[in-house]
């Protein structure tokens, strides 16, 4: 059994406490016989958690590699204060020492190892850690991959005739089970910046920004903290808060009365904000506490009155998705690529009104419609030009929006709409460009994407708050996996900033879609590797959503950005369109290509 499991490794040993009823108690015997059963961690209430794990203080006359050993398991136990960890280092160490400066997540628990030749042991010793790392989280609790080799050194000394840790690295230092057991993603929300050609429209539409938190450790309130603090870093620049600059928590704790409704006193700054600004303050912690409980009204309050009150129904008017389009309907080219639309409860696709479907204007390569539905965009056959048409009987596609050269094996990606904007890329080797057309009829605008040096861009998905952008990069004659900002410029145009990899394990991808707040629906495979279809988070970290049935051939996926109670996943598969509904397995729906959910 594994410290994930709750247990410490031999010769070391940890508390496991078991709440019942909300008193801690013996309540059921520990079977002594009978088969071990795996659990999905998946299937979790943080809120009403059974079992909490608590660390074991340092016995007397333990050894240097031992002291260290548990040291590292008593940083993973379910105290908030890390009070028994702090018993295992010198007097001075536990005032210096702060443990969410960092996490460093490592493949494994890190090997510990007392090195030889230490001199005089009364001056102290020197104990190396080392492993393999994976990710970083910072002090923001914004986790990024970072694969790279670990070995750090932690000193220890002598303190009233015990062993103690005097020196140590900046933060925490866990293996992946145990972050996977110890923390849990999160979605923080912020107002994206307003993007030029939509007015003010953007100003009300919510960003996810994902973070880490401990699980177990008062997760509303913690939530509440973290969005207080502000857009992580990366986010930052195309993202803002509602709460006036200063705004903290006047109460230590938060919770949900027997109504779940959320009452909340915040420090002075707060009450300086109009009542138009109180109602998106409420908005963007109505959102961040539902991550982790289910809140019907919040309400904000000063000191002295009450400031604002947000109820579950009026929170929809700022709701993240409400810009995603609708998630119950799914669209694709047919056999004769021509345009068909097909709803969750359909058995049998139907050819969409208007020229790219029913009147049978336009052959096509790839499609979008816009997440009003109102609109496509379609690229010709041949993947040289881009028509926009209405998707009514009659409406003509007119002139090509843009034309680009290349041959067929270049031209156009699959374009992607973005609050009323239409993106699409120009995968010319020649002179490879990222464009958009503001209100999806606007002349063609190069868009600098900074970091691609050169690089083709061979597929464009914009997400519904139009500041992110997912975008596949040819690498050689594979495709890698790239997020980056939109960024407004003083000029009024837009630049695409910091591009980051969000599938680091994939060394090669061939479709992606939008598919939440802050994740992504993936196909790809890792070296050497089958493809594989899965989710995948915004930062890079694995999704905590249950894996898909298993998939090859996948040349297309899609998937709804907007909740809602069916979830269908599409992708193209030889010459096909498979569909996967929930708690079912892949099933053909008809021939064709290119499907996309609206946006």
């Amino acid at each position: 059994m594994n410290s994930g499991a709750g247990c410490r490794r031999p010769g070391v040993a940890l508390l496991v406490a078991v709440v019942c009823g909300g008193l801690l108690a013996g309540c059921a015997s520990m079977p002594d016989s009978g088969e071990v059963d795996s659990v999905d961690s998946s299937q979790r209430a943080d809120a009403d958690a059974q079992v909490r794990v608590y660390g074991v203080p340092p016995r007397k006359n333990e050894q240097p590699g031992e002291l260290v050993k548990g040291f590292l398991e008593a940083t993973t136990s379910d105290e908030s204060d890390y009070v028994t960890a702090r018993m295992y280092l010198a007097k001075h160490a536990r005032r210096q020492w702060n443990p969410t400066a960092s996490t460093t997540v490592l493949s494994e628990i890190p090997q510990v190892q007392v090195e030889a030749g230490g001199g005089d042991r009364d001056a102290g010793l020197t104990v190396t850690l080392t492993g393999k790392q994976v990710a970083q989280v910072d002090a923001q609790h914004a986790y990024r991959p970072d694969a790279r080799s670990y070995r750090q050194r932690i000193h220890l000394t002598r303190e009233d005739g015990e062993w103690r840790i005097d020196a140590l690295p900046t933060g925490l230092v866990v293996g992946l089970s145990d972050f996977q057991r110890i923390y849990r993603s999160v979605n923080k929300f912020y107002f994206a910046d307003p993007v030029p050609g939509v007015g003010g429209k953007a100003r009300d539409v919510l960003v996810a920004d994902p973070v880490y938190l401990r699980k177990r450790i008062d997760t509303v309130t913690s939530a509440v903290k973290a969005l207080l603090d502000g857009p992580t870093t990366w986010l930052d620049p195309v993202a803002a808060s509602a709460f006036p600059a200063g705004t903290r928590l006047e109460d230590e704790r938060l919770s949900l009365d027997d109504s779940n409704s959320l009452k909340v006193r915040l420090s002075a700054p707060a009450e300086k904000a109009g009542q138009d600004q109180c109602l998106r303050m409420a908005a963007q912690l109505f959102y961040t506490a539902q991550e982790s409980a289910r809140v019907d009204r919040v309400t904000l309050q000063s000191k002295d009155e009450t400031l604002c009150s947000l109820s579950r129904g009026d929170a929809r008017a700022y709701g993240p998705d409400q810009t995603a389009g609708r998630p119950d309907r799914q669209y694709f080219l047919d056999e004769q690529h021509r345009l068909a639309g097909l709803a969750d409860g359909d058995e049998e696709p139907r050819r969409v009104p208007g020229p790219f479907g029913a009147d049978g204007g336009l052959q096509l390569r790839s499609v979008a419609v816009d997440r009003a539905e109102r609109r496509a965009a379609g690229v010709s056959l041949n993947g040289q030009a881009l028509h926009v048409a209405d998707l009514e009987a009659g409406a003509s596609p007119g002139e090509a929006r843009l034309t680009v050269r290349g041959g067929s094996k270049y031209g156009l990606t699959t374009p992607s709409w973005a609050l009323g904007d239409l993106w699409v890329a120009d995968q010319d080797p020649d002179r490879p460009r990222l464009l958009r057309l503001r209100g999806g009829t606007g002349a063609p605008e190069e868009v600098p994407v900074d970091g691609l040096k050169g690089q083709r861009i061979t597929g464009v998905r914009v997400a519904a708050d139009g500041v992110r952008i997912a975008l596949l990069v040819a690498d050689g004659d594979r495709s890698v996996l790239r997020l980056g900002r939109v960024e407004r410029q003083g000029s009024g145009g837009l630049s695409v900033r910091e591009l980051r990899s969000v599938a680091p394990k994939l060394v090669d991808v061939d479709a992606v879609s939008w598919a939440g707040g802050s994740r992504l629906l993936v196909a790809g495979s890792e070296q050497g590797g089958l493809q594989q279809v899965e989710f995948i988070d915004t930062d890079g970290s694995l999704s905590s959503t249950s894996a898909l049935p298993g998939i090859t051939g996948v040349g297309g996926v899609a998937a709804p950005e907007g909740a809602g109670k069916a979830q269908a996943v599409l992708a193209e598969r030889d010459g096909g369109i498979v569909r996967l509904l929930p708690d079912t397995n892949w099933k053909p729906v008809a021939k064709g290509s290119a499907p996309v959910y609206p946006g």
